[in-house]
């Protein structure tokens, strides 16, 4: 696993040792970007799910300002806390560990927006609706903000919610999508 573009390209990024963390590949990280970058003139990211919090810290690298991940289990929050440690990025980073609906309540109390969100749970175990409904019922998708939902290509994704609507959406490989809304 590593960076693959901006500030820290090349970069190796430490993988959570579990087999319950998927990385997301570098053919999908690239093709994400892709579609809300490549690169940005600053903005703030949210990393839910985070894992090794390669998404959040892509973002970083391409020019985003700072990034706030969250996930549950320990051993994703230690490797984001190394990976975060190896790229000196800890003035640009908060990270959280608990439950997602959680920190997004949280966050909102928080009065936070962000420009770029990234879900990425267990597949099958999350309804990106009510994940959505959620960001959108605590005022966290800044005007003009995208979210990137990585999910299993068989899930229903929906085309609308609240004001997000559908930007793009792929199939990669035999089992991944991306669903990009904004």
């Amino acid at each position: 696993m590593r960076v693959i573009a901006g500030d820290f390209k090349g970069r190796p990024l430490k993988s959570v040792p579990t087999h319950k963390t998927r990385p997301t590949t570098d053919k999908v990280k690239e093709a994400v970007f892709h579609v809300i970058g490549p690169f940005f003139d600053g903005g703030r990211a949210l990393d839910l799910f985070a894992g090794s919090g390669g998404l959040g810290i892509e973002a970083i690298s391409r020019g985003v300002d700072s990034c706030v991940f969250v996930d549950q289990q320990h051993k994703a929050i230690a490797t984001v806390h190394e990976n975060i440690k190896l790229l000196n990025l800890e003035d640009r980073t908060e990270v959280f560990r608990t439950d997602a609906m959680r920190a997004l309540k949280a966050a909102g109390k928080r009065g936070l927006t962000f420009e770029y969100i990234f879900l990425d749970p267990p597949y099958k175990k999350f309804s990106y609706k009510d994940l959505m409904e959620a960001l959108l019922e605590h005022d966290l998708v800044a005007e003009g903000g995208m979210v990137v939902c990585e999910h299993d290509a068989s899930e229903e994704i929906p085309e609308r919610v609240g004001r997000l609507e559908l930007l793009k959406q792929d199939i990669y490989g035999t089992n991944i999508g991306v669903s990009i809304f904004k």
